[in-house]
């Protein structure tokens, strides 16, 4: 079985699965409320700079500033500079997928880029002018948004502006061409940068995607000649408009999914939507026709995503504890600063060596967890609590098969060597919201701390504060202590006899009335 790209879509969300064998891989969606900024174009205007940070806030008319690096600054003073590094292929890496929001495949410094799932992008120069002499406050500039805002971070923004289509990024102020690493073969390696030099207008440059192998000129030219009447558009928008104001909008969910991931390895698409279904026939028939056949509508009665098994998957992947065949399981915990996976090896005991018992349980593990990384999206840094292990050949094999299943991910990855406690750290490139902070919201009862104070801490601390109380008042004889139903049962109950010896010592009557609308933690004390 091979690929699939399931849509189910209305006026309020868009939700689109990518099964590979028949197991959700990948998961993404679009709210209209609040759609994604990612890849698009604003005139911005330049409201702080930073020089001790090197960074500048620009207001992109969007309610939060932008804040841009001075290593996102594209100078045309520098430019020179900049096409040097270029020519160096060596700064390529590898990025990530369709994003949420917007997906543009921007050419800055690589930390939380947009981009398709193979393009090619090079670093800006490290050597570079104060942000001060660049940016002055009141200056309008064209940016692009390169990472959507995530949680109360603004959006990062950069001067290096790029379009993707579908066989390639023009990056307009680069002179540069640019192959997907994902091209392994060195004949066509060479072929299509010769083809992009001899085709892209000077003084622009172009990344060659994954799905341009083996395409010919005139499927180029389309390319080309889409792309640089995009630019063109832009920029007359550009110089006509006052900033702030939103000067191009990437493309929707949908046919950023068409772009990014409909290639000749995906075997059809299907959409629930009537309406979005021929859309996609137009878009596809549009520019790339040979996959028009591999679209289809559902006709099923039963919801699409209950019939292919991807409601169940996403409501497993909001989960804590996911369980693994043998009978282990894997913790996932997201914190602000960085994400925790501890492995355990549960109900599983294995048979004979303990080693073995661990070593399977650790395999199995690395398959869920990276299966979780792309579902879940997971970023920024990632820390795994493997079993121990004794072997030094065990650790080994252990982390050659996480660094061979995180090649399929398609977002950027770095991990490091086992250390002697079990643990490797590793980062994964992030440019959007996991999907629990997508799909779900801080606690009101707790407020995100996973738990409250018990009822016996609660009434501990009620006994001490009535203490205080009766000695900030001591003519007063009565206190009303008023508390959530489950605090007053332990009072009026278990704790009863501390009530009682507390009357006497502070030789006052205390009276408990139960409020159901109190939070547990909640209480309030009245001397009277």
């Amino acid at each position: 079985m091979g690929s699939e790209i399931i849509v189910n879509t209305n006026i309020r969300e868009t939700r689109v699965a990518l099964l590979e064998n028949g197991v959700i891989s990948e998961f993404y969606i679009e709210r209209t409320k609040d759609e994604g900024i990612l890849g698009n174009v604003y005139k911005g205007r330049v409201v702080k700079v930073l020089p001790g940070m090197q960074v500048s806030f620009i207001d992109i008319g969007i309610g939060k500033s932008g804040f841009l690096y001075v290593s996102d600054i594209n100078p045309p003073d520098r430019i020179e500079e900049y096409e040097k590094l270029a020519a160096d292929e060596a700064n390529r890496i590898e990025a990530g997928s369709v994003q949420q929001g917007k997906d543009a495949a921007t050419a800055s410094n690589g930390e939380g880029l947009s981009k398709t799932e193979d393009d090619d992008f090079l670093k800006p120069p490290s050597m570079q002018l104060p942000i001060e002499e660049l940016l002055q406050v009141g200056q309008e500039i064209l940016v692009q948004v390169s990472k959507d805002p995530i949680g109360n971070k603004g959006a990062r923004i950069t001067s290096y502006i790029t379009l993707p289509g579908r066989y390639l990024v023009f990056m307009p102020s680069v002179d540069h061409v640019g192959i997907s690493r994902r091209i392994e073969d060195e004949a066509e390696r060479k072929r299509l940068k010769k083809l992009l030099q001899e085709l892209k207008p000077p003084g622009s440059g172009f990344i060659v995607r994954t799905a341009s192998e083996g395409k010919d000129r005139e499927e180029f030219i389309a390319d080309i000649e889409f792309l640089t009447r995009l630019w063109n558009d832009i920029k007359q928008k550009s110089e006509k408009a006052s900033a702030p104001l939103l000067i191009h909008q990437d493309l929707n969910l949908i046919f950023r999914v068409i772009r990014d991931l409909f290639t000749k390895d995906v075997d059809k698409m299907i959409i629930d939507s009537q309406e979005e279904y021929e859309n996609c026939v137009r878009f596809v028939d549009s520019y790339m026709p040979a996959l028009k056949d591999r679209i289809e509508l559902y006709s099923g009665k039963e919801p699409i995503f209950d019939s292919y098994g991807i409601e169940i998957e996403i409501e497993r992947a909001l989960g804590k504890k996911i369980w693994l065949k043998s009978g282990g399981y894997i913790i996932i915990e997201q914190t602000e600063a960085l994400t925790a996976i501890d492995v355990n090896t549960g109900k599983f005991v294995g048979k004979k060596n303990p080693e073995e018992t661990i070593l399977k349980t650790n395999l199995e593990a690395v398959k869920e967890i990276v299966y979780q990384l792309r579902l879940r999206n997971i970023g920024g840094i990632i820390i795994i609590d493997f079993i121990d292990m004794e072997k030094e050949d065990s650790k080994e094999k252990v982390f050659n098969a996480l660094d061979q299943a995180l090649k399929s991910d398609r977002s950027r990855t770095k991990i490091i060597e086992i250390s002697e406690f079990g643990l490797v750290e590793m980062t994964r490139k992030r440019v959007r919201d996991s999907l629990s902070r997508t799909l779900c919201q801080t606690c009101p009862y707790c407020e995100g701390r996973g738990g409250i104070k018990s009822p016996t801490t609660v009434c501990y601390e009620i006994f001490r504060e009535v203490q205080r109380v009766i000695n900030a008042s001591p003519i007063k004889k009565k206190v009303l202590i008023n508390v959530p139903p489950v605090v007053a049962d332990m009072l009026s109950d278990e704790e009863s006899q501390y009530i009682d010896k507390l009357e006497r010592d502070l030789k006052i009557k205390i009276i408990i009335k139960a409020d159901f609308d109190m939070h547990q933690e909640q209480y309030e004390i009245t001397a009277l």
